[in-house]
């Protein structure tokens, strides 16, 4: 895949964070080996010692040079052993003051025998995320702040339900479907009135699936469709070029989040873009969650046939309940 630059190099900044931290961690760990066991300590001075003497040993050209290595060697190997036996007796792993990695493929190098590491590529991807999606570089939803109070514990006759009793089995099927995301993953259309909660567990999801590592776009469909329309119609040579750059993205990414479907105006250009859209990441096996306050009569009415087909037939519909919570919010304040 093609690496942007910039991104690229903030991923292995964040690669270089985490080879300190973990540095520091090892560091943290034999000081306090040290004080609990200064025998430890005496040993590894004694061990860099023999190594320094060991390096002096191979390059001279003394007769007894080669037997004084193997006894060297011979201490070394009994200083080691006793060394393991102390940790093991104080309640330590063999490994506890060894060199930390959180990637054992690379030892946290960002390389392996392909080029750039899955670490570094979950990284960059992260990076890419965070760059494409403003809501959630900017926002901060997540699970966690989800409040399913802002929703009536009364039934409702309107949506056949107890809203706070449905609403929680969305959350629980957003969580999990977050968790479990993968290339494999369902589509997703979420639809009901505005303000129920759609582009909050949108977020959500989106969060956090580009914190697993997975590319994520989440616009909404006036922007995306603009970027569309750039990119065909721009006179201008650079802002065609990133237009095109975002298409691109949109069509490749791991997740496209499209918030407010339905709020755009209408124009063959935009019927297009859509039905590129949709039919594009459905011949690739991509995953698209889209968000829409349209049901489906109102959607049949404003696409064409051939894009409400693919809704139809290959997205799991989401439906929400429940009463506008931004107005409970603004009573609450």
């Amino acid at each position: 895949m093609p690496y942007n630059t910039r991104l690229l190099a903030r991923a292995r900044s964040r690669l270089a964070e985490i080879r300190d931290e973990n540095a520091a961690e090892r560091q943290k760990r034999i000081r306090t080996v040290y004080t609990r066991i200064p025998e430890i300590e005496a040993i590894d001075n004694q061990l860099r010692a023999q190594m320094i003497e060991l390096a002096r040993l191979a390059v001279s050209r003394k007769d007894d040079s080669k037997e004084k290595m193997d006894a060297l060697q011979e201490k070394n190997l009994s200083l080691q052993m006793r060394r393991a036996e102390l940790l093991v007796e104080n309640g330590y792993p063999l490994t506890w003051t060894d060199e930390i990695y959180s990637c054992p493929r690379c030892h946290d190098t960002g390389k392996d025998s392909s080029g750039i590491c899955s670490c570094l590529e979950a990284l960059y991807n992260r990076e890419l995320s965070n760059s494409l999606s403003s809501l959630l570089r900017n926002g901060n939803e997540s699970f966690e702040t989800f409040d399913l109070s802002l929703y009536s514990d009364q039934y409702s006759e309107f949506f056949q339900c107890v809203p706070r009793e449905y609403m929680h089995k969305v959350f629980t099927f957003c969580r999990e479907y977050a968790k479990n995301f993968s290339a494999t993953s369902e589509n997703l259309l979420f639809q009901g009135e505005a303000g129920l909660g759609k582009s909050y567990l949108s977020a959500c999801i989106g969060r956090e699936v580009a914190e697993k590592g997975y590319t994520v776009f989440y616009d909404t469909a006036v922007s995306v469709f603009s970027a569309f329309e750039k990119q065909q119609f721009s006179r201008d040579q650079d802002e065609a070029e990133a237009a095109g750059a975002r298409v691109s993205n949109m069509l490749s990414c791991d997740l496209m989040i499209l918030d407010d479907l339905g709020t755009e105006m209408m124009t063959p250009m935009v019927m297009s873009a859509l039905y590129t859209l949709i039919n594009s990441r459905l011949n690739t096996k991509k995953p698209t969650l889209i968000n829409t306050t349209l049901y489906p009569d109102e959607l049949s009415s404003r696409y064409s046939s051939s894009i409400c087909s693919r809704l139809n037939g290959f997205y799991k519909t989401i439906h929400f309940a429940g009463t506008d919570i931004r107005a409970i919010l603004k009573t609450r304040r």
